[in-house]
């Protein structure tokens, strides 16, 4: 069955992306199987990851560190965006998958492979991910989807491992599904599949519970240059750094984590627990900082631009035209979002407990209520008649019968 030559196979080390390569080989006739492993933080050691490629019958085992771009590049446009999928999930690990399968597409040409594969089964969002943004990058390379394919249950894929020498993995004690990287963790499956079920607090690690949080309250100030944040309390750090101590900060306060009900793509509803506790710090301070130097039209337009944006993101659109379009959008939006917020964490909480910027629209002489004020009131009632004529003329024609 033999549908490629050489593959590039994007690859994590567990079970069915360790089968893959045999199976590629075996069953479909693929003569070489090159595997790209990429750290995006997830806190693994991927030396060895490296080696059991090598051992499962990889000819290359390529390690990539990408955390860089994976901020830089994919988690900092999405947070100038604002994206919540679903009015609450920060998109961790969707983001990541659009820069994964860059990798894989880059590998592909470096080596002259004419297909690439993972290990995506045909239940879960991800194979939407990678296959469609493999297609917007290259349409021309092959997609192989060893695991969405093959039908073997998880007993069976391990037997037919231990056929190429890919030792049986140790028993789990964890019956979760975890996903990790920089930005949070993905946690599904085993009990959390009833949604009735309150998860246990061993399955939080990047997060305190609020019981255990400190009982003084913790600030941080973030600043932001054109929509991008660059320093903590004044210091400023690269983007790598500046996300784990904003993790580290909002982790400790037990902020960050999400259980929600969550639509996928594929039309299946699923219980997920997520923490970010980061990326929903940030996109507090940066939602707070545009609504002191946006305009109220622009702020309010943007609402549905963010919808829009999350939803392309989460689809698996990262490589799209209209997502082309809307950072366009979104990009030109954040010209003038420079400033810093002060947040006050506690207890589980993030408030912003203030704002300054260069490029406030906010004025005081026109707010304040106090002696200053120098707003016209007497305009107001020209304004409110011309603004409500409309109605008027509405309600006197129900009033007529007419």
């Amino acid at each position: 069955m033999g549908r490629a030559k050489k593959v590039v196979l994007a690859y994590s080390g567990g079970v069915d992306t360790s089968v893959c390569i045999p199976y590629l080989k075996e069953e479909w006739g693929v003569e070489e199987v090159i595997t790209l492993a990429v750290d995006l933080g997830q806190g693994a050691e991927l030396e060895p990851v490296k080696q059991k490629a090598l051992d499962s019958g990889a000819s290359i085992s390529l390690v990539e560190n990408a955390q860089a771009s994976f901020v830089a590049d994919y988690a900092f446009p999405a947070l100038q965006a604002n994206a919540l999928y679903e009015n609450r999930y920060p998109l961790s690990t969707a983001i990541a998958r659009p820069l994964i399968a860059k990798l894989l597409v880059d590998a592909a040409e470096k080596y002259g492979a004419d297909a690439v594969a993972h290990g995506c089964t045909g239940k879960g969002n991800d194979q939407v991910r990678f296959d469609v943004s493999i297609a917007a990058l290259n349409p021309t390379l092959k997609v192989l989807t060893p695991a969405r394919e093959w039908g073997m249950s998880r007993e069976e894929t391990i037997a037919y491992g231990e056929r190429f020498g890919i030792p049986t993995p140790v028993k789990k004690s964890s019956p979760y599904s975890i996903d990790s990287n920089l930005l949070g963790r993905a946690v599904e499956a085993g009990p959390l599949e009833d949604p009735w079920t309150e998860p246990t607090e061993d399955i939080y690690t990047m997060t305190r519970s609020i019981a255990d949080a400190p009982n003084e309250p913790e600030y941080l100030e973030l600043g932001f240059e054109k929509g991008i944040p660059v320093t903590v309390n004044g210091e400023a750090l690269d983007p790598v750094t500046l996300m784990e101590r904003i993790n580290e900060a909002a982790g400790r306060n037990g902020i960050g984590r999400i259980d929600m009900i969550e639509n996928r793509l594929v039309g299946i509803k699923s219980r997920e627990i997520y923490e970010t506790p980061g990326l929903l710090v940030l996109i507090d301070a940066h939602r707070d900082l545009e609504s002191l130097t946006l305009t109220g039209d622009l702020t309010q337009y943007k609402q549905g631009i963010e919808q829009t944006y999350s939803q392309l993101i989460y689809n698996g659109l990262w490589y799209s035209p209209l997502k082309e379009a809307l950072d366009g959008f979104i990009q030109k939006t954040q010209e003038h979002v420079t400033g810093t917020v002060r947040l006050k964490l506690f207890k589980g909480n993030c408030a912003v407990a203030g704002r300054k910027s260069a490029n406030s629209l906010y004025s005081m002489d026109l707010a304040t209520y106090g002696a200053e004020d120098t707003f016209d009131h007497k305009a107001a009632e020209g304004f409110i008649y011309v603004w409500g004529m409309p109605t008027r003329v509405w309600s006197q024609k129900r009033r007529d019968g007419v």
